[in-house]
């Protein structure tokens, strides 16, 4: 229920905090005194359009904040907590106009978009009124309305999940037939190329693995050629080493001759040779370690130039090569089962779309019969509200044309004014007094199903006198016992049945810019008592409350209290 509304520089009203109860609050005053004000502003705070021309003159900005206390199980706490908002026990929604047209909202002090705002105010409050348009003449509402009426809602959830399996099954059905359709298109190209790679087997970093190994024995091709050449030079057929041993065993057997003289040399060219000795062993040992078979690098770069050419090819990273394999191994393997795989998700479809289509039947039938229910229960107000003549309908259109997650159904409201006219949406047929009595008509039948925790009903008499107010009076009391109801009235008859009863009367105040002049603001207060026995003798009277009035108004708010 809406417990407290603040308005602050919003038209007339300067600064106005009401608390609101539960059960049925009467809002009455003169005319011009203000009342529509008071909606516009509490619209405002529910995410109606904003607009700078509702700031009070010489403000800068106003701002109307309305709180709530929703029951614990109200949806619009899921609806928070999905929205990432913070939950406080209450929920307050707070709008700021300002005068140069921008606005802000904010829910729970959280800033929020008006779409946001608005969301929220649709879940927590209706308004009905002349000109409604908003609540339940707009026909996206009818079936859920109708809905609620027949407590249909686990009919409707099992439908909606029966809806989003079929779907998805179509979805699944439709992809493999694309699949197969393009993979029969290219069938030999596929398995050309899933023969190729799977010949090819390429492996994950294998390029790189090949293009190191590679390099590095291009390096020792290199340097084992120069080391080959090197020990051909010292151990080959042109090695020196023969002759320079020939040349140190004649030294040696001319060196008694001279004794001394040929000693040194010896010894150097015995050095040199065992240098050169030893040079060749360690060539030798250089080119153990430099052995490769040439075979080797060969086959590693046909098995590196094979893969960039697949590569090349399939236009894809040889690091990718591996997943292209499997891909369009996964691709043959759908086209060659594809027709199996293909039969089975026709049945699953198939079969989901019967369970959905004898689901949305039976719903369908259900709507039916509850239609004429709701049709029953709101005519039996009717007469009451001098509608006995009139005719509510409810139409539904059925067919598989209108499948969706809902049903195979559009609901829409009719009514027939008059016997002999036809009949037509509320909104087209209806006057605006008569539109207001149909949708409270509506509503108590509705009760408390498919209902916001507050409405609001803008002057519905309108029109109305004597039993008809009357009627719409007890209408809004029974409602009253369910939701929160809050009635700008007119009629004497409806502000006597009222818990509460909040009278709107307008103030000269002293301008702020000119202490000279005059501005006129808007207040609210709640009446008990006498107070509010002399504003129910004004309605009564008029301008001029006699002493007659005073005791018709306290004999009705008697008759009423019993």
């Amino acid at each position: 229920m809406l417990s407290r509304l603040s308005i602050r520089d919003i038209v007339l009203i300067d600064r106005l905090e009401i608390d609101f109860r539960q059960g049925l609050s009467a809002l009455t005053g003169e005319t011009g005194a203000g009342k529509s004000i008071l909606l516009d502003a509490l619209s405002l705070a529910l995410g109606a359009r904003g607009d700078g021309g509702l700031v009070r003159a010489e403000q800068s900005q106003g701002q109307v904040t309305a709180v709530f206390d929703p029951p614990a199980v109200h949806p619009v706490f899921a609806w928070l907590e999905e929205m990432g908002l913070p939950i406080d026990g209450g929920l307050i929604l707070r709008r700021v106009q300002g005068a140069d047209g921008r606005t802000k909202a904010f829910i729970n002090d959280q800033p929020v978009s008006v779409t946001t705002l608005r969301e929220a105010g649709q879940m927590l409050v209706e308004i009905h009124g002349q000109h409604d348009d908003r609540a339940m003449v707009e026909p996206d509402t009818h079936r859920q309305l109708l809905d609620a009426f027949g407590e249909l809602d686990r009919d409707c959830r099992q439908l909606g999940i029966a809806w989003t399996d079929w779907q998805a099954a179509a979805a699944d059905l439709q992809k493999l037939q694309a699949r197969i359709e393009a993979g029969q298109r290219e069938a030999d190209y596929l398995r050309a190329s899933v023969e190729e790679l799977t010949a090819l087997a390429p492996e994950p970093g294998e390029e790189t693995e090949l293009a190191e190994r590679r390099t590095r024995m291009m390096k020792i091709e290199k340097i084992a050629t120069d080391i080959n050449d090197a020990h051909e030079e010292i151990a080959g057929n042109a090695s020196p080493v023969p002759a320079l041993s020939s040349l140190v065993r004649r030294l040696e057997r001319k060196a008694g001759e001279a004794p001394g003289l040929l000693d040194g040399a010896i010894e150097a060219l015995d050095t040199g040779l065992k240098g050169l000795q030893n040079a060749q062993q360690l060539l030798e040992a250089a080119m153990r370690e430099t052995d490769f078979d040439p075979g080797e690098l060969e086959r590693t770069e046909e098995r590196l130039f094979a893969l960039r050419a697949a590569s090349r090819k399939y236009n894809v990273a040889v690091e990718s090569l591996p997943d292209m394999a499997v891909k369009l191994a996964d691709d043959l393997s759908a086209l060659d089962a594809g027709e199996e795989r293909l039969a089975e998700l026709k049945a699953r479809e198939q079969k989901l779309a019967g369970e959905y289509g004898t689901l949305a039947k039976a719903l369908s039938e259900r709507r039916h019969e509850a239609g004429k229910g709701l049709s029953s229960a709101v005519e039996a107000e009717l007469p009451s509200l001098k509608l006995e003549r009139a005719q509510f309908i409810v139409a539904q259109e059925s067919g598989e044309h209108l499948a969706g997650p809902q049903g195979i159904d559009q609901i829409e409201f009719h009514v027939r004014t008059n016997p002999g006219t036809n009949s037509g949406p509320m909104m087209k047929i209806a006057s605006g007094g008569e539109l207001s009595r149909f949708l409270l008509a509506l509503k108590v039948a509705l009760a408390d199903r498919g209902s916001a925790p507050c409405l609001v009903f803008d002057e519905i008499d309108t029109g109305a006198g004597g039993a008809v107010a009357d009627a719409i009076g007890r209408r809004l009391a029974r409602l009253a016992d369910n939701v929160q109801v809050l009635s700008v009235t007119h009629a004497p008859q409806v502000a006597a049945r009222a818990q509460d009863h909040f009278l709107i009367t307008k103030r000269p105040v002293a301008s702020a810019s000119d202490e000279a002049a005059e501005s006129v603001v808007t207040g609210m207060i709640r009446v008990e008592g006498a107070e509010r026995r002399e504003e129910i003798a004004r309605m009564l009277a008029g301008a001029t409350i006699t002493n007659e009035a005073r005791a018709a108004a306290e004999q009705l708010i008697a008759q009423t209290a019993a």
